[in-house]
């Protein structure tokens, strides 16, 4: 269908530097003109995709109709596709804003990419984004450029080559408890073998803004191997591989592995004479009546040890029993398979297989009783300790006295605490008169130029001071896991037990089955039941 021409008399338009002008004559007898005339010859005309002044065109067609003499008006204009480029503030992205062209010249993607040269930006430039945005033709926001932040290097770190090595850091975990390991074997490292590899720290890869701007990485921290690593040393062709220089027992230390001498002797008696050893001692039999044996790494056991005294600064191992008034204290685990008549003290974890009776437990962390013989597991008289945990399957009995225990009450950590809280007070009160040192010296004049290192010095006592405190926080957030301290009976309880949990005290005086000892939601003991029934004890 053909397109009526429109005509009419007197009206033309003329295009002159893009822009669209309507000239126009009075003519007699023309028919009146309106909008849609107008239109619709600016579109006949070729200027229908141009910019369109619609209120131009209906002044124009009043005027047509009402002027009597000529006039001239512009109607539209040839507008060419505009490109607006918004780098962000951090110079890490690129948008860019695309207004379409209106008769003019459309965006292409060499337009965009000067567009984005003269707003400075080189570097990250996405050309699937900006012939996308071409494809639009019109678009807002659009990001056509991204920076790359620059990747910081990794910190050193180091693995073990010896996959049973001592672990004499353990570490608490969500729950506050040590994930204790039974050490009854020792490993043994020969002269020469590799220990540890140190994996250096990487310097990281650079960034760059979208202007092209180089950002810097950190480069990761550096930590070399410990320099206090006794029975190793750092290979002559490897600057990274530790490796053992004696024979003897792989100690997991921070920064790197110690490599302890190992004592191995048959007994312990009075043939052979107490035992003062820097490094392990393996006994292959018993450590008998008033004998001691003092390591500075573990002492392993195959007997048992009948009124001897143990010390170590690892973990103590006994095959056997520990009886007769036997007393051991260990940094790390101590682990029996039971124990009658004795003192077994722990800062870690106490372990015994069996059964404990008429004894005295104490443990800075749990308590675990009936390891690996559950129905035969007891834990009847005296008294245990532990900050955590104490799980045994039968406690007390009809047949014995009372059993005490006592949980939540860690007396080292009391201990670090009271004496941190008085040195937080000194350092207070040092911070203070530096301080005050400073403001009379501000106030009244400095006639001796001391007011730079009386700052320099309370900034400084400001930071220990901050220091202390943040030590205080995690101090009071290990004393605070006391309150979640637990008793886990799993078969039952019987005959006379007193518990203390905290400052809480109940007297059991009856029997319970399986379930749980701990402070409810009011700071007061409480039983649980193995159907999860609450029953407070008052």
């Amino acid at each position: 269908m053909t397109t009526p021409v429109i005509e009419l008399p007197g009206i033309s338009l003329s295009e002159a530097d893009a822009h669209v002008f309507l000239r126009a004559q009075p003519v007699a007898g023309r028919m009146p003109v309106d909008a849609t005339n107008l239109h619709a010859l600016l579109v006949q005309q070729g200027y229908g995709d141009y910019l369109l002044h619609d209120d131009a065109i209906i002044k124009a067609a009043n005027d047509c109709n009402s002027q009597t003499t000529p006039f001239v008006l512009l109607l539209a204009d040839r507008v060419d596709a505009t490109i607006e480029v918004k780098v962000a503030a951090d110079e890490m992205t690129a948008q860019i804003n695309l207004k379409p062209a209106h008769g003019g010249k459309v965006a292409a993607l060499d337009d965009l990419l000067r567009a984005l040269a003269a707003a400075g930006v080189v570097f990250g430039i996405d050309e699937t984004a900006l012939l996308h945005a071409c494809e639009l033709g019109d678009c807002s926001g659009l990001a056509v450029a991204m920076g790359e932040l620059a990747h910081n290097g990794e910190d050193s770190h180091f693995e073990e080559l010896i996959p049973h090595s001592a672990d004499r850091a353990p570490k608490l975990d969500e729950h506050g408890l040590i994930d204790y390991r039974e050490h009854g074997r020792i490993a043994v490292v020969q002269s020469g073998e590799p220990l540890m590899r140190r994996i250096p720290a990487t310097p990281g890869e650079p960034g760059h803004t979208i202007l092209g701007q180089v950002l810097a990485p950190l480069s990761g921290h550096d930590q070399p191997f410990s320099g206090q690593l006794s029975g190793s040393q750092v290979a002559a062709n490897d600057p990274n591989l530790l490796q053992a220089a004696v024979t003897g027992q792989p100690v997991l230390v921070p920064g790197g592995v110690m490599v302890e001498p190992i004592l191995r002797v048959a007994v312990v008696n009075m043939a052979n004479g107490n035992i003062h050893y820097d490094g392990t001692v393996e006994v292959k039999d018993d450590v008998v009546q008033n004998m001691k044996v003092e390591a500075s790494g573990d002492i392993v056991v195959g007997g048992m040890v009948e009124s001897g005294v143990l010390s170590a600064g690892g973990t103590i191992h006994i095959e056997g029993g520990v009886i007769a008034h036997a007393r051991l204290h260990a940094t790390g685990c101590v682990t029996a398979r039971f124990a009658q008549g004795a003192h077994l003290s722990s800062d870690s974890a106490l372990v015994l297989n069996d059964m404990a009776m008429e004894c005295t437990l104490e443990s800075l962390n749990q308590i675990i009783i009936g390891a690996q013989a559950p129905e035969r597991g007891r834990l009847i008289g005296g008294s245990a300790s532990a900050m955590m945990l104490i799980r045994v399957p039968q406690l007390g009995s009809v047949k014995a006295g009372i059993t005490t225990i006592r949980l939540g009450v860690n007396p080292q950590l009391a201990s670090q605490y009271q004496q941190l809280c008085e040195r937080l007070a000194k350092e207070k009160t040092t911070e203070d008169n530096l301080q005050k040192i400073v403001k009379q010296l501000t106030a009244t004049g400095d006639p001796k130029k001391l007011l730079d290192r009386v700052k320099a010095s309370w900034h400084h006592a400001v930071q220990v001071w901050g220091k202390s405190l943040a030590e205080k926080s995690q101090l009071e957030q290990q004393i605070a896991l006391g309150q979640k301290a637990r008793l886990e009976v799993g078969v039952g309880v019987a005959g006379a037990v007193d518990l203390f949990i905290g400052n809480q005290t109940v007297r059991l005086r009856r029997d319970f089955d399986a379930g749980c000892f701990a402070l409810d939601a009011e700071g007061h003991i409480a039983f649980t039941n193995r159907q999860g029934e609450l029953e407070a004890l008052l």
